[in-house]
């Protein structure tokens, strides 16, 4: 049984996952259609980790349902599992094994053929572009290399999930968008992805929707062009070393006025006049009026306090 034709990849049904009394998820329900390519963002502690290890039956929920191809992750996890492919947070690569060897090694987990294994590994280094890496221990290899093997090594299995959890974080800009590049190329052949991350221009740059979450709950989710647009408008207007009379003049527009430490944000709610308005009124005032980001829907869903 490879799941039921017709059915959503992931549903999540009222999903909550307690830990000693404390609810690290409450509630949560969602969608994801296959094909579809969905991220998960929250601060630390919001409850995107325990949502996709659920999903991906590391942990058993503790009320609430969530299928994957219409396959209950509670009664059937090793069904479930073997239609995903995951890409954890630590790597989890054996030390003593050269690159090819990692890839050999998983893949028997799954019962496929000496063979088979084998071409598929072969196939999936050059994916990644570790072909010329494959001898290389694993010590020898940086962080973004390290993080394109455990992209390979989860795609072993053909997966028609793929679920990624914070897939950039640490690395430096060239990985990350040697990763994104991966991405859009498994979405471009049709696989689902699930992915958790901290980096909002990523999220912006691969997901088709984004859920946002916080304290166990889902606050919004839709498509990330349609939230910042709904949410903050097309426009931020960023300021600093003002004084009131400028913070007073944006607090009398329409719109929202935010003060943070030594800057202010302004969110125009008419957008036509306001750089002609600040150019008349305040032309040596230091400021920055830039396109809206899905960073700014994010501040304004869970703050700007720190999270540890």
């Amino acid at each position: 049984m490879n799941g039921l034709p017709g059915t959503s990849a992931i549903q999540a049904r009222d999903l909550c996952k307690a830990y000693a009394g404390m609810e690290a998820v409450r509630g949560v329900s969602f969608d994801v259609a296959p094909g579809e390519v969905v991220g998960f963002l929250g601060p630390n502690g919001a409850g995107k980790t325990t949502t996709v290890r659920m999903i991906s039956c590391f942990l058993p929920p503790t009320s609430g349902t969530a299928t994957v191809y219409g396959v209950d992750v509670r009664t059937s996890p090793r069904e479930v599992k073997r239609m995903l492919g995951v890409c954890p947070q630590e790597d989890y690569l054996d030390p003593d094994f050269d690159v090819l060897k990692n890839l050999l090694a998983y893949g028997r987990y799954f019962g496929i053929p000496g063979r088979e294994i084998r071409e598929r590994a072969e196939r999936l280094l050059d994916f990644v572009q570790l072909a010329d890496r494959k001898k290389s221990g694993v010590q020898e290899l940086s962080g973004g290399m390290k993080r394109r093997l455990v992209l390979a090594r989860a795609l072993l299995n053909e997966p028609r999930i793929l679920i990624l959890d914070e897939p950039t974080t640490g690395l430096d800009p060239q990985a990350r968008h040697a990763i994104w590049t991966r991405v859009r190329s498994l979405r471009a052949t049709g696989v689902t992805v699930l992915l958790t991350t901290h980096y909002m221009e990523e999220a912006a740059q691969l997901c088709d929707r984004v859920v946002v979450i916080d304290n166990g709950k889902i606050l919004m989710q839709g498509a990330p062009a349609d939230l910042v647009r709904r949410e903050v408008g097309s426009t931020v207007v960023e300021a600093w070393n003002f004084d009131r009379a400028f913070a007073d003049f944006l607090g009398a527009l329409p719109g929202r006025l935010e003060e943070v430490g030594d800057r202010l944000y302004y969110y125009p709610g008419a957008e036509d006049h306001v750089e002609r308005l600040l150019d008349e009124r305040f032309p040596h005032q230091e400021r920055l009026i830039r396109r809206a980001t899905l960073e700014d829907v994010f501040l304004k869903l869970t703050g700007r306090a720190l999270r540890d």
